[in-house]
């Protein structure tokens, strides 16, 4: 069914030093035990470590709709290492890379069990080349869906109004790290180049080692930086650095002889090939479906996700009469006015509304830390918490609701880490089980569950349809077809009335604690010495 071939030598060769011997399909004859047994090991290992074991990612693939992709369909195809928690939680954490010791362990069994099986095997090179166009692959189409959200930056975007006000302090190194990459996109552009060409060349057997050496170089640095920052992403990046170094290892050894030893070095290559027809039309199709796919397809839906529904940024526009910085010229609580104090832990210092749905004020006091850095699938806008996460002190980062009409806000606080419990499970924006009623603060709501009347809803609208058309995906609307999730967030209601040019804004209504209070604002335009560029995501230039 299949013959073999050489890229550069078909007839039989015996070294003239006598470290191999080459067969007349170019094939090296005999393997040492020790080769043999690495080889069972590392194809067990390797093969497990490729293969999504989590039955989600079958079904949402099955799930897909073609016709209204989101950018996360494919992203989620790419994105997935192996979970076995059933067994990994007998083990130490171990920096989360517990289930690669689980499988390193299944492949040593195996191997075991194999060698027992087949002692009489002379070689693997067949298998060789397959288990290397599996890492490739798996390798490249991964790595291409992690370029594209830094190619069109969207993974670490621009800061906020409210995160340039807030305090340097305030921030975990791991935001100052995202934060210092996210204030220059076009860098982040280009480290998502270098693994979009990574990725690519590992589709080709020509350019596999370029990739494979690019590869390693690029999340080789990814992994260190979230090691040393607390990035959290370093077990996802490391998995492409083991992949990197073990498709390099099949070069190494020529690599060594040529440069180190300085000896004569004709790489010999197994290269299948294809006598029939269908066998050699069956490989170029999955091959370029693979590139059309991840390539194409992906690019195009990352691009609109980037015009329209940016992932870790709120998608719909806010008011546009209030976007802007404020100064306090007033605060009230209950008709009482409390004076300007920096340390005072009530009234509030100074407030953003942002080009989109959210509102920030400071007040001296501290808060819970979100730690979710804004990740994952989040499709509603109070979800997208990355203005927020990894954020300290005093800053409240607020989603809204705003009917226009009447002129009121509907507030919630965007920080889950203080989001009271409910009933049931919590889950993260994956849709994953998360944390469960007791480890969420235990607290009753202080507003009823119809808060928002059905007349206030109406002037709202429907979120799902804020945003530009050709951002529409069927991810999207069958999310918003989804409760939202029944977490008791602090709320919120705010009259708001403005000057003719929006400078002057006054906030009135009922806080967290259904206290009342009427907030004076003095809009000032803040110039900041970052220098913003035009290379911003998202649409918000329609208003409510």
């Amino acid at each position: 069914m299949m013959n073999t071939h050489v890229a550069q030598h078909t007839h039989q060769m015996l070294k003239t030093n006598g470290v191999e011997k080459i067969d007349n399909k170019g094939e090296k004859e005999g393997w040492t035990e020790v080769e043999k047994v690495a080889f069972r090991i590392a194809f067990i290992f390797f093969v497990i470590m490729s293969i999504p074991w989590n039955w989600r990612w079958y079904a949402d693939l099955f799930a897909i709709d073609w016709t209204g992709l989101h950018y996360r369909d494919l992203y989620d195809i790419a994105r997935f290492q192996p979970s076995f928690p059933l067994l990994s939680q007998w083990l130490p954490n171990l920096y989360g890379y517990a289930d690669w010791i689980v499988v390193l362990f299944l492949a040593i069994v195996g191997a075991v069990i194999w060698s027992v099986v087949d002692g009489k095997t002379k070689n693997y090179n067949k298998l060789y080349y397959w288990l290397l166009v599996i890492t490739r692959y798996r390798a490249g189409i991964g790595i291409i869906g992690f370029a594209f959200t830094k190619v069109l930056p969207v993974q670490m975007p621009y800061p906020s109004e409210g995160l340039l006000n807030t305090d340097l302090g305030d921030l975990t190194q791991q935001k100052i790290y995202w934060l210092s990459i996210g204030i220059v996109p076009w860098y982040q552009v280009f480290t998502g180049l270098v693994e979009l060409l990574a990725g690519t060349m590992l589709f080709f057997r020509k350019t596999t080692f370029y990739g494979a050496a690019l590869l390693m170089g690029a999340l080789g640095s990814i992994t260190f930086v979230n090691f040393a920052y607390e990035g959290g992403v370093h077990i996802y990046a490391s998995y492409f650095v083991l992949y990197g170094l073990f498709i390099l290892s099949y070069y190494i050894p020529r690599i060594y002889k040529l440069t180190i030893l300085e000896q004569y070095t004709v790489p010999i290559n197994y290269y299948p090939a294809f006598d029939k027809a269908w066998l050699y039309i069956l490989r170029f199709g999955l091959k370029a479906g693979v590139i059309v796919v991840f390539l194409g397809v992906l690019l195009y839906v990352q691009l609109l996700n980037f015009w329209y529904d940016p992932y870790k940024q709120p998608s719909s526009p806010g008011v546009a009469k209030l976007r802007g910085y404020y100064d306090v010229k007033a605060f009230y609580l209950n008709n009482i006015l409390i004076p300007y104090n920096p340390y005072d832990s009530l009234r509030w210092q100074d407030l953003t509304f942002e080009k989109w749905t959210t509102m920030t004020f400071k007040v001296n006091k501290a808060q819970r830390l979100d730690l979710s850095n804004g990740g994952g699938n989040p499709i509603r806008d109070i979800d997208r918490t990355f203005e927020v996460a990894g954020v300290g002190g005093g800053r409240r980062v607020y989603h809204y609701y705003a009917d226009t009409i009447d002129k009121v806000l509907y507030l919630q606080d965007k920080n889950i880490a203080t989001a009271g419990a409910t009933k049931g499970r919590q889950r993260d924006a994956e849709g994953y089980p998360n944390r469960s009623e007791n480890q969420l603060n235990s607290r009753s709501d202080n507003y009823p569950k119809d808060w928002i009347n059905e007349q206030a809803w109406r002037h709202i609208g429907n979120e799902n349809n804020m945003i530009d058309p050709r951002g529409a995906t069927t991810r999207r609307s069958n999310a918003f077809k989804e409760s939202p999730k029944e977490v008791i967030r602090k709320k919120m209601m705010l009259h708001y009335e403005t000057s003719d040019d929006g400078a002057l804004v006054t906030l009135k209504g009922l806080n967290e604690n259904r206290d009342s209070i009427k907030v004076e604002l003095v809009r000032k335009d803040r110039k900041y010495i970052l220098t913003r560029s035009s290379l911003d995501a998202g649409q918000y230039g329609k208003t409510h």
